[in-house]
């Protein structure tokens, strides 16, 4: 059976907007070493993402051609973090 991780929550009470992230969804176009992904947006363009700490924890599986929800950078849009695979 396997486990995934719940929906992103929304934004804590008093956690700075600038310091959230933006939540997009993707599809994953390759997997690298070290839990990289090469990704390719809703809007159709590409960024790099790692897993989130609760994915890895619980060994949740991200392969090629799996949709994902994916909290981008505010900072840098090309790099982002992935937080939910759907099934």
């Amino acid at each position: 059976m396997r486990m995934s991780a719940k929906p992103p929550a929304a934004p804590r009470p008093g956690e700075d907007e600038k310091e959230s992230g933006i939540e997009v969804s993707g599809t994953v176009i390759e997997k690298f070493r070290a839990g990289m992904f090469s990704l390719q947006l809703e809007g159709g363009q590409k960024v790099l993402a790692t897993l989130a700490g609760k994915l890895r924890r619980n060994r949740i599986k991200v392969m090629n051609g799996d949709r994902v929800s994916v909290e981008l950078s505010p900072y840098d849009l090309a790099k982002g973090r992935i937080t939910y695979r759907h099934k």
